[in-house]
C-alpha cells in the first residue's frame, strides 16, 4: 500500500496522473485448480522432491460435508481452492496467478498484489489519458484471458477504477467511465484499498476521518462500560 501511495504521489510531483484499477476476482480462493498450481510449482518455481510432497499433501485429499439441524450431508471431495486461513493458502494463490505481473509489465503498467487484491496502475501525462486509458483496457483485457484459462474470473461489475493526482490535475480529467471486459465502470472518487480510505487527490482525508469515526466508537464503547 505504501509503495502504491508512493508512485502515485512522486507522479503527481511531476505533474502526471496515475490511471488505478482496483481488480475483483470472483470467488479467488475457491477457483484454484489443484493440477495446475502444483504443475506451476514445479516447472516455474522449481519444487521437488520432499517439499514438492508435502504442498501435494497440503492442497490434495481434501473433503467435506455439511452439518444443519442435526443432519450431515454426504462427504465430497474437494478438487479445488486454498484453504481460506491458513498460512499457505494466500501465498500458494499468489505463485498461481505470478504470471500475471509478466503481462501488466508487457503493457507497461504495474502490478502490486496482496493475496486476491490486486491494484494495476500506470502513470500518464493529461494530455496521453485516453491513450493511457486504451493500453489500461488493453491490459485487462489480456488479464482477463489469462485468469480465465486458470480458471479464475475477473469481475468487472465490482472492479474499480481512480485517477490519482493533485486537485488541479485530476479536475481537468473528462474521462469518467472506463471500459472493463464488456463493462463500462464508472470511475470513483475514493476506495477502500488493504483497509485504507484512498481518495483521488490523495489527501488521506476520508482515511482520517474514517479512523477517528472508528476510534470514537470504540471509546464510547468502552466509557459505557468503564
Amino acid at each position: 500500500m505504501l509503495r502504491v501511495l508512493s508512485d502515485a504521489l512522486s507522479a503527481a510531483d511531476g505533474q502526471r496522473v496515475t490511471l488505478m484499477g482496483l481488480l475483483d476476482l470472483t470467488a479467488a480462493f475457491d477457483c484454484v485448480d489443484h493440477s495446475l498450481l502444483l504443475k506451476q510449482l514445479q516447472l516455474e518455481f522449481g519444487f521437488a522432491g520432499t517439499v514438492f510432497g508435502w504442498l501435494t499433501s497440503f492442497v490434495t485429499g481434501r473433503t467435506q460435508h455439511v452439518a444443519f439441524d442435526g443432519y450431515m450431508s454426504a462427504t465430497t471431495s474437494v478438487d479445488f481452492g486454498v484453504p481460506q486461513g491458513s498460512i499457505l493458502g494466500p501465498l500458494l494463490f499468489v505463485l498461481y496467478t505470478a504470471q500475471l505481473s509478466q503481462v501488466v509489465a508487457a503493457h507497461g503498467l504495474t502490478l502490486h498484489q496482496y493475496a486476491d487484491d490486486c491494484q494495476v496502475y500506470m502513470t500518464t501525462s493529461l494530455s496521453d489519458a485516453s491513450t493511457a486509458v486504451s493500453r489500461f483496457t488493453d491490459c485487462l483485457d489480456v488479464i482477463a484471458t489469462r485468469m480465465s484459462a486458470t480458471r479464475l474470473r475477473l469481475n468487472p461489475t465490482k472492479t474499480q477504477v481512480m485517477w490519482l493526482g493533485s486537485k488541479h490535475q485530476v479536475d481537468r480529467i473528462t474521462i469518467h467511465s472506463v471500459p472493463v471486459l464488456s463493462t463500462s465502470v464508472s470511475v470513483v472518487d475514493m476506495a477502500r484499498d488493504l483497509g485504507v480510505v484512498v481518495d483521488s487527490t490523495l489527501t488521506m482525508s476520508n482515511h482520517v476521518a474514517a479512523v477517528c469515526c472508528a476510534t470514537y466508537f470504540q471509546l464510547q464503547q468502552i466509557r459505557m462500560i468503564a
